[in-house]
């Protein structure tokens, strides 16, 4: 029996696919009034499911270059990328003829000073600014869930004290 099992592993390791790589912008601003930091979900054109702004990488882009002109195509908004990444996540993506391929999400912070009128992809798409925790229940990905609510704390904790108790 160990024999077939393992022949069963390397026919799956055979088949399997390489991980595909995105690059997505967690878009995110402070209100006016309470400076509470909110973010920016939109929803998926297939599933209709929450997600943040991805997409393929470009090439002569970095990813957080890629990020941010996924934001601007499918959400209409412009900012301040940061180059450093803020974490990664998994997702399996439905390809055109049903395939299923395993992505690896590469996230950047965006912070959003400009929202347009006019995008590619207006219209397309809901979008929604709510608070990181409603994010985190909105979104179905585990591990993007997680890096949400991380990036909220990491983001409090560079706040300044008044503005950061404003913001609770």
């Amino acid at each position: 029996m160990n024999i077939l099992n393992r022949i069963a592993t390397d026919v799956r390791l055979m088949f399997r696919r390489p991980v595909r790589m995105q690059c997505a912008a967690l878009c995110y601003r402070f209100r006016k009034k309470s400076a509470t930091p909110e973010i920016l979900l939109i929803t998926s054109r297939d599933t209709g499911r929450w997600v943040i702004p991805k997409g393929w990488p470009m090439e002569g882009k970095m990813c957080h270059e890629a990020a941010a002109r996924e934001a601007y195509e499918e959400a209409g908004v412009k900012g301040e990328a940061g180059a450093e990444r803020i974490g990664f996540y998994m997702y399996d993506k439905g390809m055109d003829h049903g395939l299923k391929v395993q992505c690896m999400v590469q996230v950047y912070p965006l912070v959003v000073l400009e929202m347009l009128k006019t995008f590619p992809e207006k219209g397309s798409r809901k979008m929604e600014w709510v608070t990181f925790t409603e994010a985190a229940g909105r979104v179905a990905e585990p591990m993007l869930k997680d890096l949400i609510l991380s990036f909220e704390q990491r983001l409090l904790a560079t706040m300044h004290p008044v503005a950061k108790a404003v913001a609770r």
